[in-house]
């Protein structure tokens, strides 16, 4: 498991093994209001609750500066990770009940981004835990608390609004939309006030990188797809942007798994762009 661990993606069968590890701390990962009720009525043995809006974003009534979705202080996660008993020499392992599409990515890209190198994302989440024999539980999970994680900054790759707005007009770069085709072509918005895509951006949906089974494709056909993806540009090229840099953090998860590290996130995303005054594409790519 500690090998499988510095690959980003870990099979439900792999940790079906380590389950109950004291160097192994599980996390779900849930968004939404309701997000704590689901966990509560099911999760994985000894998985503990962390929330994608309250634990991986910070609160914010503006969406024009960094989005609906903006990181917290690295502080403020220093202290989250510390209440869940994370210490650099932990395991992490998060999944949640989106294929690991959404939160947990999400807590996958923030524990990379202060450091934290041993941190996997469950392949296929809580539902192909579930279909390869896990056992369930319900009810809460505590874990003694440890000192805040001792992080300074964020290490990661991130980009502002205006930095996105150079690489849209620079052919060495490359500016990803991970979202749903028909939200990259403007012909739907559930979340944002203006339907459309950032100009001069490319469409690969999260989605096209996982199976019917919710689990990513197998990696050859990862590489293949982003290597005609970048077109001979190094993975650091990549920008990718979702509707709030959430999902995006499940394609960086992908490019990553395939062997490609170094692409950036942008953190605001549509949910910035679009209430930025900035121009806003429609219709194919």
């Amino acid at each position: 498991m500690v090998g499988a661990m510095y690959d980003p993606i870990v099979s439900p069968e792999v940790l079906g093994r380590r389950l109950g590890a004291p160097d192994l701390v599980l996390l779900d990962a849930r968004a939404g209001a309701d997000g704590r009720a689901r966990y509560l009525a099911q999760h994985l043995p000894g998985a503990l609750f962390v929330s994608g809006d309250d634990d991986l974003a910070a609160h914010t009534s503006d969406p024009t500066d960094g989005g609906r979705h903006p990181l917290p202080s690295v502080e403020t996660f220093a202290r989250t990770l510390g209440r869940l008993g994370v210490t650099p020499p932990c395991d992490v392992v998060i999944y949640d009940d989106k294929a690991g599409a959404n939160p947990a990515s999400r807590a996958w890209w923030m524990l990379r981004a202060i450091g934290h190198e041993r941190v996997a994302v469950l392949d296929g989440g809580l539902a192909a835990a579930i279909a390869a024999g896990l056992a369930s539980a319900g009810g809460d999970v505590t874990r003694a608390p440890a000192s805040a994680y001792p992080a300074t900054e964020w290490r990661s790759a991130t980009q502002t609004i205006e930095q996105v707005q150079a690489a849209i007009g620079d052919r060495t770069r490359l500016v990803v939309d991970a979202r749903d085709p028909v939200r990259h072509r403007g012909e739907s918005e559930p979340l944002d006030p203006v339907a459309g895509r950032i100009p001069g951006t490319v469409n690969l949906p999260q989605s096209s990188l996982l199976g019917p089974d919710g689990r990513f494709l197998p990696v050859e056909t990862l590489r293949a797809r982003f290597d005609a993806l970048l077109a001979g540009r190094p993975p650091s090229a990549v920008v990718s942007y979702c509707g709030s840099g959430v999902t995006a953090c499940h394609l960086l998860l992908g490019l990553e798994h395939a062997g490609l590290r170094g692409a950036a996130l942008y953190v605001g995303s549509f949910s910035e762009w679009c209430r930025s005054g900035r121009p806003i594409a429609t219709g194919p790519s």
